[in-house]
């Protein structure tokens, strides 16, 4: 997100936190919940999209256009959010689709937190993209942007809703809208490192070829720690096809010690 698109979603960013300081659980998901069916209605509406990010119209005139919308169809408090949103300059329509996209996760990452569920709904998300990149034919279904998304919603709930957290649920539905303009998968992926992000985490994806202990998953994370100087959430994919060794990534940092790398590059070495 560029310093324009940053600035204008920080002044909602702020206004939500003030919000979810104040309100309690049930507020703070019913107003997620309405600022998501918005962008999902700034994604269906291009020219809607145009008129409230349009640099030719005073940030007043995009407030009253966004009330005279969605007054008295939404609460005051998502209404009082979205007029602060669509208020700030942007540097084009997607990125304040982005905005509201965003802005949706932080209330749903919110209410977690202040429910004491964001740990679960962070690993929630990873298990459940482990679960559908465990599965061809689950993983074709739910990336497939050719199939009506109403029918991938209802495939989503069918596979996780009762056993995972509402947020969650929500969550792994606007991954499959495409959060940012992603891909579900990396939409999933984003997802998990913005929970971690709001319990002051980084997130290490770790592929080993056997399980680890507790004991060795503890040390790795302290050593990442140390290495990164903030907490980090180990995401923990087996593969017995790494042969041995671990594969750790940390945002573009990758570090490889595997026996299938060094196989590969032995093998190109005798090559030359």
């Amino acid at each position: 997100m560029d310093t324009i698109n940053r600035e204008a979603n920080g002044a909602a960013a702020d206004k939500l936190a003030a919000f979810a300081a104040s309100a309690d659980v049930q507020k703070i998901r019913s107003v997620a919940g309405e600022i998501l069916a918005v962008a999902d209605l700034l994604r269906r509406e291009p020219r809607l999209r145009r008129a409230l990010a349009d640099p030719g119209r005073s940030a007043e005139d995009r407030g009253e256009l966004i009330s005279a919308i969605l007054s008295g169809k939404v609460s005051d408090d998502t209404l009082a959010l979205l007029s602060a949103l669509v208020s700030g300059r942007w540097s084009g329509p997607g990125a304040l689709l982005d905005g509201a996209e965003r802005l949706g996760v932080d209330a749903l990452l919110s209410a977690a937190d202040q429910a004491g569920e964001l740990a679960e709904v962070e690993d929630e998300l990873f298990r459940f993209s482990q679960i559908v990149a465990g599965d061809g034919r689950l993983a074709g279904a739910l990336s497939d942007s050719t199939a009506p998304l109403a029918s991938r919603n209802e495939l989503v709930r069918d596979l996780i809703e009762g056993k995972a957290k509402p947020a969650t649920v929500s969550l792994a539905q606007l991954a499959l809208a495409g959060f940012g303009g992603r891909g579900f998968d990396s939409s999933l992926s984003r997802l998990v490192e913005l929970a971690a992000a709001k319990r002051d985490r980084s997130v290490a994806y770790v592929t080993t070829a056997v399980a680890l202990s507790d004991a060795e998953e503890q040390r790795l994370a302290d050593r990442l720690a140390a290495l990164y100087g903030r907490d980090v959430s180990l995401k923990v994919d087996v593969d017995p096809r790494i042969i041995g060794g671990v594969r750790v990534k940390v945002g573009a940092d990758l570090y490889d010690g595997t026996v299938a790398r060094r196989l590969a590059e032995a093998k190109t070495a005798l090559a030359k």
